[in-house]
Order: C-alpha cells, then structure tokens, then sequence
C-alpha cells in the first residue's frame, strides 16, 4: 500500500529532524572533548548572559521567563555568575523605581565570557560547515533564515 501524501512529509520531517539533531549531538561531543577551565559557562549561563547584553536590566523573573528555566535553578546560575558569590559576570541591584524588584546587570568579565563561549561555540560550527560547497552555503543559509523567521514570528505570537 502506498503512503500518502501526508505520511510522506511526516517521516520526511522525521528524517531532517534526525539529522539535525546528529549533527548537535556531534558539535556537543566536539565541545566536551576541549579542556575546559573554571570560568567555562554552562549553557544556561551563556543564555542569561546573552538575554542581559541584548536587553539589560531585566529581573531575575524576566530572566528566568526569556531561557526558559524554573526558579530554583535561575537561582543557581544567578548565584554562579554574581560578583558576590561567582565568577562576577553579573550584579543584582534593587530596582530603584520598585524595592521588591532585583534587577541584573551584565559585568565587563560577564560580556568577555559571553564571547568568548560564543565564538568557541561557532568555531566547531564553522569547522563543520567548511566542507559545503558555496552553493550548498547559501541553499543552507536560505534555508536556516526561514526556518529562525518562522520560529521568532511562532514565539512572538506565543508571548
């Protein structure tokens, strides 16, 4: 019995969903196989601090709300990256105009880790993406830019 057309693009989507994920899964093995030091971020980390260089101050709750984390463990990557108890890539301060608020501010140390995550990150990206052709490039680029306009224009209507 043939497939129809529907189950068709359903095991299509499986497949490129696979694929996708094979290739996370190998970028992730390539990351784990680096030394890493005591200021390696986690990848929560990386997200706060992501989430304040493109929209600081935000609360603890904003914070928290944009990465998609529960309480107790914002409470944990606050406390990791505070000046007081962590590495000092974030400050807590009240809110001036609101007491109960706690706002966070990104350090300089907190923008050079960020970086620094980043472009070790796209490094093993690029290293992968190295053996497309120039044509293959821009079919990939097309692509990966409708699939993230689709995906932004989903979470904004989703907020």
């Amino acid at each position: 019995m043939a497939r129809s057309p529907a189950d068709n693009k359903t095991a299509a989507l499986q497949e490129m969903a696979a694929e996708i994920f094979e290739l996370y899964r190998l970028v992730a093995i390539e990351r784990s196989r680096r030394p890493s030091g005591n200021d390696e971020l986690s990848e929560a980390e990386f997200l706060t601090l992501e989430t304040l260089a493109r929209d600081e101050p935000l609360t603890i709750g904003e914070v928290q709300k944009r990465i998609g984390v529960v309480p107790a463990q914002m409470s944990r990557i606050v406390r990791a990256l505070e000046v007081e108890t962590g590495k000092g890539h974030i400050t807590c301060n009240i809110n001036p105009h609101d007491r109960r608020r706690v706002d966070l501010h990104l350090t300089a140390s907190g923008r050079k880790a960020m970086q620094s995550y980043r472009e070790t990150h796209l490094g093993s990206i690029q290293r992968i993406l190295d053996i497309l052709s120039d044509e293959e490039r821009e079919n990939f680029m097309r692509v990966m830019r409708t699939l993230r306009s689709a995906y932004d224009h989903d979470s904004d209507t989703q907020s």
